[in-house]
């Protein structure tokens, strides 16, 4: 696909090597390379573009605006990505996550019709824990956002401003609340692989540890655990 490409995988410092196997693994798949950088919020603090107020309760990070905890810090700046990226497309992944594949495959499917392409999960939590002890939230459209390969030059995301992203609920955010329906595009389950709960005939390209990471206890023999931790080691080699 021609045109301007980006990478952007959120980070979070209590998953730090969950940020190297998602990197490494993009990195050893893609022959012809695309630049693979951090959400850190941190920076986007100190820029100024994120500006959600946030405190800490019962050792969790917590929104105020969305009066809720968030998992992870990137959990709400991911929606900076196309503001971060500018022009062309952007692929934003989680970091709990294992590429199988070389990207420029899932860049070859971006529809220039579309804001935006994500895997369309219907993605129903029966349990109210994840991680390492976060809480595990209920919201439409779930994981739908945790891959996301957005046409930052589609008119309809310029909606998508940095008021918005820092005033409105996060569950407003990730149902994609400044978009038309038919304008998210969809992805095959294959490049949003939900751990113990997608199809396990499907031969994933993105693997998602959505639960926990194979570092994480009570997660170290879930599915690609092997695949994860051989990718750990490769990044530490």
């Amino acid at each position: 696909m021609a045109g301007k490409q980006s990478i952007w995988i959120g980070f979070d410092p209590r998953e730090i090597d969950a940020f190297a196997v998602a990197r490494n693994s993009i990195r050893r798949h893609m022959i012809s390379p695309v630049s693979a950088r951090g959400v850190v919020l941190a920076d986007l603090r100190a820029r100024g573009l994120y500006t959600r107020p946030t405190s800490r309760k019962d050792g969790r990070l917590w929104d105020e605006i969305s009066e809720a905890p968030m998992a992870t810090e990137f959990a709400c700046s991911r929606f900076l990505v196309p503001h971060l990226a500018n022009s062309g497309w952007a692929l934003f992944m989680d970091c709990d996550m294992l590429v199988r594949r070389d990207l420029q495959r899932l860049f070859g499917l971006a529809d220039p019709s579309k804001a935006v392409m994500v895997v369309k999960h219907n993605h129903q939590p029966t349990v109210d824990v994840k991680m390492d002890g976060q809480a595990q939230l209920r919201y439409a459209r779930k994981n739908w956002s945790s891959v996301m390969l957005f046409n930052c030059d589609h008119p309809a995301n310029k909606a998508l401003t940095l008021e918005l992203v820092n005033s409105v609920p996060g569950r407003d955010l990730h149902r994609f609340c400044w978009l038309e329906d038919d304008l998210i595009g969809e992805l095959s389950p294959e490049w949003n692989w939900l751990v113990g709960h997608s199809d396990p005939g499907i031969d994933p390209s993105i693997v998602h540890f959505t639960d926990g990471t194979p570092a994480m206890p009570g997660y170290e023999h879930c599915a690609y655990a092997d695949e994860w931790r051989s990718e750990l080691i490769r990044w530490a080699s």
